[in-house]
């Protein structure tokens, strides 16, 4: 970040609770198993463990965990225990999580508009540091 920017009131202005937020929610976020999972629950809904590790090929059953019970801890999703045996638990959205998947909707739309541009400048890329190598 720049200086002027550093300096600027909007900058001095942020809370150091919301930095922080951020910078911790963004960490989390952007590990591509809490995509997933936003995005399945997004557009499944209400799902079962074992759906969501069907959802999201290539999860195992302890990041799985460890992914859901942070997205709980956040707020993100709900978790629903039903009283029977074997016990049946259920994941869903709250809306903290639906605003988060929809903040990220954007990203995904820029995606599929640069696609084309990203493999044209990786494949450039590439090809001038192999030549380099040589």
């Amino acid at each position: 970040m720049s200086e002027a920017a550093e300096d600027s009131p909007a900058y001095s202005e942020i809370d150091p609770r919301v930095e922080a937020l951020v910078m911790d929610l963004i960490g989390r976020v952007a590990d591509k198993w809490t995509l997933f999972l936003l995005e399945a629950l997004e557009e499944k809904g209400e799902l079962r463990f074992t759906q969501l590790s069907r959802e999201v090929p290539g999860i195992s059953q302890k990041m799985l965990t460890q992914t859901l019970r942070q997205m709980e801890r956040d707020g993100l999703v709900h978790r629903t225990v039903h009283p029977v045996i074997p016990p049946k638990v259920e994941y869903r959205l709250t809306e903290l999580g639906h605003s988060l998947g929809e903040s990220f909707c954007g990203v995904w739309r820029w995606a599929e508009r640069n696609l084309d541009a990203v493999a044209t400048a990786r494949t450039a890329f590439d090809a001038r540091t192999a030549s380099s190598r040589v």
